[in-house]
């Protein structure tokens, strides 16, 4: 009988996500091959569900991966494409000292079962950069020192013996279109005698020589991800006080990203405030053009506020330093300044002008905003429409400079970045459905946001899949 090729068999292969959850792997294999996977397995129904929503042409296993037959599921066909993406918690340095779960530990190897039932031609295993010291643990659930990364070795053997080349790499999703630094450990292996391909990045640092002559696209930006219309409310005049060392990250990064900052990220409140004609520039052009930047928190400080007529009299200046007076969201304001504030104890937060930081499955960034208004003298700005006011304060509290112009800070602004743009940080599209589930069960945010944080960045997985998996890009799903 003639041994079927490739091209012979490609049309019958199928793809199958492993550890599911909520379909960031799916989504990019989807984006690469423009066909969703065949297959996907998850015990979390809440995961499948999510799953199920947007992939509904999926077959889908909801139930622990070790319960699932390969040759079953996939009832004797081939498959081209089997992805792994095993519970990464138990190796993740966030874990810090806390003991691990053998259990949870032990998931990676379902590969090798599948290696062994199906023989998938292309395997692909995604997890966090711990995985290579994947190792024993004592009998406090601690890992041994100086057995770090054996049963990592033990693994990688595994695969080989059953007829697989091994190669791993480390990849940061920023270096291929997606707006976040997230850094994962990617390990494919092929049975097909094929070469492993790794995609060279298509996007860097806009200061590289690379990006200046436009050999790579400069990395997406926070600044992209953020929804700008969402109110930043202020810091001053909440039910709750913020805790001190909230206070002290928000401080921080007052002075590196607005007084400290030659340039610093600015969006251009207009005629409609908070409308849509609030746009972003780059500040190495007039003051009329601004840029933005964005990271995982937003804080801004605001200059001026005017209400009513009735009280032209009154001045509506002030310090930042006091409480806030209403914010309305009239055209109040000239300019704003934001950074993103990370609640981790040594972080500062970031810019805006650079990807956001790794998303994780609790919402840790925040969005912090600084309202400006124009400083002449002993008057701190205006209305648009209205003549200027007398102002209270005598002090120079909160006055920056900005390409020569000068300007004071009124407020500041704080806000948790919402789901919808820390999935559009992990490289979704915009339209990917995570606030229900396939039947219209609601998520709750805080569900939205561990689904995103466990989510592999799908422009990741579609740089992979498209470099080694070419030959099934046409190919579209047999009903």
């Amino acid at each position: 009988m003639k041994q079927m090729t490739l091209n012979d068999i490609k049309d019958y292969e199928l793809v199958v996500d492993n550890f599911a959850g909520g379909g960031g792997a799916s989504a990019g294999i989807e984006m690469a091959l423009g066909r969703t996977v065949d297959i996907a397995i998850n015990h979390d129904p809440a995961a499948i569900a999510m799953h199920k929503a947007n992939h509904p042409y999926t077959k889908h296993y909801c139930e622990s991966v070790w319960e699932v037959n390969p040759y079953e599921v996939t009832k004797g066909k081939p498959v081209g494409l089997a992805w792994f993406s095993p519970d990464c918690k138990h190796f993740s340095k966030a874990k810090g000292g806390k003991p691990k779960d053998k259990n949870i530990r032990g998931l990676a190897w379902v590969a090798v079962k599948w290696a062994s039932f199906v023989k998938p031609r292309v395997i692909m295993l995604e997890n966090v950069e711990e995985f290579k010291t994947w190792g024993p643990l004592d009998e406090e659930g601690k890992v041994i020192p100086d057995r770090k990364g054996e049963t990592f070795e033990h693994f990688i053997k595994a695969l080989r013996e059953n007829g697989y080349v091994v190669e791993h790499r480390e990849l940061r999703a920023c270096d291929y279109g997606a707006p976040t630094t997230r850094k994962r450990f990617f390990l494919i292996a092929r049975s097909d005698g094929e070469k492993i391909i790794w995609k060279k990045p298509t996007h860097g640092d806009p200061k590289s020589i690379e990006v200046k002559n436009g050999i790579l696209k400069p990395w997406r930006t926070a600044t992209e991800i953020i929804d700008w219309s969402i109110p930043c409310p202020s810091i001053f005049n909440r039910k709750k006080p913020l805790a001190e060392n909230t206070m002290k990250r928000i401080a921080r990064g007052i002075k590196k990203f607005v007084y400290d900052n030659p340039k610093p990220f600015i969006v251009r409140i207009g005629q409609t405030g908070f409308g849509k004609d609030r746009l972003q520039y780059p500040l190495d052009k007039s003051l009329t053009t601004i840029t933005a930047k964005a990271e995982h928190c937003l804080v801004t400080p605001f200059i001026s506020t005017y209400h009513t007529e009735t009280r032209e009299n009154e001045v509506r200046g002030q310090e930042i330093d006091k409480p806030i007076t209403t914010v309305d969201g009239s055209n109040r304001y000239a300019l704003a300044t934001a950074f993103i504030e990370r609640q981790f104890k040594s972080s500062t937060g970031h810019a805006m002008n650079v990807p956001l930081g790794t998303v994780t499955t609790i919402d840790k960034s925040r969005l912090v905003e600084a309202f400006l208004i124009k400083y002449y003298g002993t008057d701190i700005g205006q209305d648009l429409q209205k003549p200027l006011h007398t102002v209270t304060s005598k002090d120079r509290f909160g006055l920056i400079t900005i390409e020569n112009e000068q300007y004071k800070i009124v407020d500041i602004g704080l806000r948790m970045l919402q789901p919808r743009e820390l999935f559009n940080a992990q490289g979704f599209s915009p339209d990917y459905i995570i606030n229900n589930d396939y039947k219209g069960n609601k998520y709750p945010k805080t569900a939205q946001v561990a689904r995103c944080g466990n989510a592999v960045p799908p422009p990741l997985a579609k740089a992979l899949v498209e470099a080694n998996l070419p030959e099934l890009i046409e190919y579209r799903a047999i009903s």
